[in-house]
């Protein structure tokens, strides 16, 4: 376990061992990371905002009670800041936590996909659990067995071992483009099964050439062409796959 991990466990008391090894200090770890990494992934759009305790309870699906609780034990382990009536940001601290949960989750999920062949709509899951739970030396085996990889199979960057992300691409919502855009498919949400099979079944993979070539009014379904075969994308999903647009075809 990094120094990093082992700094937020450093106020917990020893606990019982209780089945497959796990103490109660290490499933409260467990929770801490998974508050660390929400905190992370709703600041996105604006690091320099606070995250609030509503948004945090409707991420995780806990009581903003629940919430008020754990972001006290936070600040005590200097894992976050606290602005009254506004919310948290992570610390440094903080931030290198989630980051380095990230790092875990997605190199699980690239390993379970290419190295072991598990499909796409299956290593989110998968990886939830195992994040909080492989050392170090794993995790550096694991990237060095893949080659090193910079991105999990649904196209998310992955932090290399000083916890960098590489120059993140200039990608924008499908939803957001009008018909005659052109561009390449970088990445997608990964919380959703159904929509990665939907993808999949269609060979809408990261890396796929698309172009807009249509839209429907009243919110209906955009209609792209990839491969030479046109789909329907709902609105939902559009929303969840992210684009780097290129030059508009000739002629358009």
């Amino acid at each position: 376990m990094s120094e990093r991990r082992l700094a937020t466990e450093s106020h917990d008391p020893p606990a019982p061992t209780g089945s497959h090894g796990r103490d109660r200090r290490q499933q409260g770890q467990e929770a801490v990371e998974d508050y660390a990494k929400a905190i992370y992934a709703l600041s996105r759009p604006d690091p320099t905002e606070p995250v609030t305790t509503t948004a945090i309870a409707a991420r995780l699906g806990v009581s903003p009670g629940t919430v008020t609780a754990m972001l006290k034990r936070m600040d005590k382990l200097g894992l976050v800041e606290h602005e009254p009536y506004r919310g948290v940001r992570l610390s440094d601290t903080g931030e290198r936590l989630a980051i380095e949960v990230i790092r875990h989750h997605r190199l699980i999920e690239a390993y379970l996909a290419d190295a072991l062949g598990m499909p796409w709509d299956r290593v989110h899951d998968e990886a939830e659990v195992l994040e909080h739970y492989i050392s170090e030396e794993l995790e550096e085996r694991m990237s060095a067995a893949l080659g090193h990889p910079d991105r999990d199979p649904h196209g998310d960057p992955i932090p290399d071992r000083e916890l960098s992300f590489a120059v993140a691409e200039d990608a924008l919502p499908l939803s957001a483009l009008e018909p005659g855009a052109v561009g390449v498919f970088a990445r997608v949400s990964d919380g959703d099964p159904e929509m990665l099979r939907y993808l999949s079944e269609r060979s809408i993979l990261p890396g796929a050439k698309l172009e807009v070539t249509g839209r429907q009014p009243f919110g209906g379904p955009l209609v792209i062409e990839v491969g030479g075969a046109e789909h329907a994308i709902g609105e939902g999903l559009a929303e969840r796959m992210f684009i780097v647009v290129g030059p508009r075809s000739a002629g358009s």
